[in-house]
C-alpha cells in the first residue's frame, strides 16, 4: 500500500471496518438466544468471536473508524464485551434488511465524513488466523480496491467439500498486491450439495469468505446500477432519516442484491486460515480423529470424537462418542454431533419459553 494512504501509526486514515453483528446464531442453541448472540461466545479461543474480530480490525484501522452494526437491543451487551469502544463505534439499525441495506447504510455514512473511504466489511463470527496473514489480506484487499475500483472478496482455499458456504470462480488474473494473487471474479455459485461442491472444488473454485472491501463511492455507484431497491430509499438518508431508508430498503444480501450482477468484482487469495463458526459440530473442526473437543468446565470419560460446551456448572460425558453436549443455566442439549447443522429443524419444535432459554 503506498505510504501516502498510512497514518504515523501504521493505520490507513481512510479504512473504514464495518464489523456485521447481526443474527443470533441459532444453530448455537442453547448457549446462543436473541439476547446474547453466538457473537458474544468464546466458540474459537478464550475471547468472545466479536472480541477476536474487533481485536483484527484494530490492527489494520484507527480505533475512530472501526463500526459495529448491530441492532438496539444487542448493542448493550456487546459494549459490556468491548469496553475501550465508544459509543460512536456503534451504528444501530433500526430493523433487519439483510447485509444489502446494511452495507448500503454503512457506505453512505462513511462517504460523509470521508469522501475517499474504503470500507473493510468483516463478519463478527468468523475464525481466523494468524493475525499476521490477516493483516496482509486486509490490506492486499483494500489496495485491490482502489487500484482497480474494484468490489473486492477475499477467497479462501477449500479444504473440504463444504455445503454452507458460497463459491466462486477465479477469472483473470491480475497483478498481485504484495506477492497476494488476485484476480477478476468470473462467477459465483451458492451453497451447493456436496456433489456439486466436489465439482466446484475439482473446477478449481473458491469459498468466499463474506470478507469485502471497496471504496464507499464505487459501491454506491454499483448500487445504483444493480439494487434499485436499495439506493432509491438512500434519498431517507440525505433527508436524515434512517428509520424510513431501513423500513422502504428491499430485503437482500449484498451477494444477490450487488456482487452477484456488478461487473467489477475482483478477489485475493487469503493468506490466512478462515472458517464460518457455523455450527457445534464445526468446533471439532481441524481436531485430530478421536479428540474431544471441549469449552469450560466440562469432563468426558471413555467417549471420543464429542464436543462438548459447559459454562455455570460442570458438565460430564461417561461412554459416550460423537456427541455434542451443551450445558447452560438456561437449557441443557445432547445430541448426536451429526444433526448439529440442522439444530434449528429442533428449534422449530420447542415452545417458545426453550426456545429463548432465559439467564
Amino acid at each position: 500500500m503506498p505510504e501516502s494512504t498510512r497514518s504515523s501509526s501504521g493505520a490507513d486514515p481512510h479504512l473504514w471496518i464495518t464489523v456485521l453483528a447481526g443474527g443470533i446464531g441459532s444453530r448455537f442453541w442453547p448457549a446462543s438466544t436473541p439476547t446474547r448472540p453466538k457473537q458474544l461466545l468464546p466458540l474459537a479461543g478464550p475471547r468472545s468471536l466479536i472480541a477476536d474480530t474487533v481485536a483484527r480490525a484494530r490492527a489494520v484501522a484507527q480505533d475512530e473508524r472501526i463500526r459495529i452494526l448491530a441492532s438496539a437491543e444487542l448493542v448493550g451487551a456487546f459494549q459490556s464485551a468491548l469496553p475501550d469502544l465508544g459509543q460512536d463505534a456503534y451504528w444501530v439499525e433500526p430493523q433487519a434488511r439483510g447485509t444489502g441495506p446494511a452495507l448500503a447504510w454503512a457506505a453512505w455514512q462513511a462517504r460523509r465524513t470521508d469522501p475517499d473511504a474504503v470500507l473493510l466489511s468483516l463478519h463478527s463470527d468468523h475464525a481466523i488466523e494468524p493475525v499476521e496473514g490477516f493483516v496482509a489480506g486486509a490490506r492486499a484487499a483494500v489496495e485491490l480496491a482502489r487500484r482497480e475500483r474494484a468490489l473486492v472478496t477475499i477467497a479462501v482455499e477449500p479444504t473440504r467439500p463444504e455445503t454452507a458456504y458460497g463459491y466462486l470462480r477465479p477469472g483473470e488474473r491480475l497483478d498481485p498486491v504484495e506477492g497476494i494473487p488476485t484476480f477478476r471474479v468470473g462467477s459465483f455459485h451458492e451453497k451447493p450439495d456436496r456433489a456439486a461442491a466436489e465439482r466446484l472444488i475439482a473446477e478449481g473454485f473458491l469459498w468466499n469468505s463474506g470478507i469485502f472491501a471497496w471504496r464507499a463511492d464505487v459501491f454506491l455507484h454499483e448500487l445504483a446500477q444493480h439494487a434499485p431497491g436499495i439506493a432509491e430509499p438512500l434519498r431517507h438518508l440525505d433527508a436524515g432519516d434512517p428509520e424510513a431508508f431501513f423500513a422502504e430498503a428491499e430485503s437482500a444480501t449484498v451477494d444477490e442484491s450487488v456482487l452477484e450482477r456488478s461487473e467489477r468484482l475482483a478477489g485475493i487469495e487469503a493468506p490466512f486460515r478462515w472458517d464460518d463458526v457455523g455450527s457445534w459440530a464445526g468446533l471439532a473442526r481441524g481436531a485430530v480423529p478421536g479428540e474431544n473437543v471441549v469449552v469450560g468446565p466440562g469432563h468426558v470419560v471413555d467417549g471420543s470424537d464429542n464436543v462438548v460446551y459447559a459454562e455455570g456448572g460442570a458438565l460430564v460425558l461417561w461412554g459416550l462418542d460423537d456427541v455434542v453436549a451443551v450445558h447452560t443455566p438456561g437449557a441443557t442439549l445432547v445430541m448426536r454431533r451429526e444433526l448439529a447443522p440442522d439444530l434449528k429443524r429442533l428449534l422449530e419444535r420447542l415452545p417458545d419459553y426453550l426456545r429463548e432459554t432465559p439467564r
